[in-house]
């Protein structure tokens, strides 16, 4: 963090490395990504600096900080009521709507989870780290390495090496069923296409650090535990487009959206 006025604070991420060698792909991705794209729920890019030994970018200072450290601690889990989680996903799924759907040509994250998304002082989700960001070609396989989070990496990408918009609907998958528990699904996530409406219910695998929903919201937060289950599933999998429209509409017309991916 750098404050350079009073009401001026931004953040600065340095990369170095101790051979002296930065990673120089990451860094273009990241400058490459934030400065081709612009949505309310992804990190914004205010500059960069590149050296030969160490490269800096500026970002929009979030308060909040990272969801992964909030969700890690019991006493800053308690601030996220279940309005304010099912908000986060809601943003999450906004940020990377627009990544896939809305640009010239759809971007692929590929490595989200709670540790590259950050909370403003609102708790409104900003989608960060694109260093392994890609632009998805057209006329082009799309191979690629796998991304660096254990844990919400998709499965079928062991062994096709071919990135595309399903690894981050899988990744949302898991991070939108972790700010439902508070903690990472494990070995729920294999299972979860097949689970039933009985246990996936807020009383089996809802965070207990904080009290229950009012009947409203606990149909939306329900609602994206149904969604959490649609991502991971590889034959139903909807595209992050059907997810937001889905996750928005939801307060309008939760019960009546129960359906669709059942």
């Amino acid at each position: 963090m750098a404050k350079l006025q009073p009401d001026n604070v931004v953040a600065v991420k340095k990369l170095h490395s101790s051979s002296g060698n930065v990673d120089h792909s990451g860094f273009l991705n990241e400058v490459w990504a934030l400065t081709n794209i612009r949505h309310r729920n992804i990190v914004k890019l205010y500059g960069y600096c590149s050296h030969a030994r160490n490269s800096i970018l500026i970002y929009e200072y979030h308060e909040n900080g990272i969801l992964g450290s909030i969700l890690k601690s019991d006493v800053l889990a308690k601030e996220l009521d279940w309005l304010t989680r099912v908000n986060i996903v809601k943003g999450v799924a906004n940020g990377l709507a627009y990544m896939h759907h809305d640009c010239s040509l759809p971007i692929v994250h590929k490595d989200i989870s709670i540790s590259n998304i950050l909370l403003d002082s609102d708790y409104e989700a900003h989608i960060s780290d694109f260093g392994t960001s890609k632009l998805l070609k057209l006329d082009s396989s799309n191979w690629s390495a796998v991304a660096r989070t254990y844990g919400y990496i998709v499965p079928e990408l062991a062994y096709t090496m071919v990135a595309n918009e399903k690894c981050d609907v899988y990744s949302f998958g898991v991070v939108a069923l972790e700010v439902v528990m508070g903690k990472h699904p494990g070995e729920l996530i294999t299972s979860l296409p097949t689970l039933s409406d009985d246990h996936l219910v807020l009383a089996n695998v809802g965070d207990s650090r904080i009290p229950p929903p009012s009947s409203q919201v606990e149909k939306e937060v329900m609602l994206v535990l149904r969604v959490s289950r649609a991502c991971s599933n590889p034959h139903e999998r909807p595209t992050m487009h059907q997810v937001s429209n889905l996750l928005m509409k939801a307060k309008f017309s939760v019960l009546s959206m129960f359906f669709i991916f059942l």
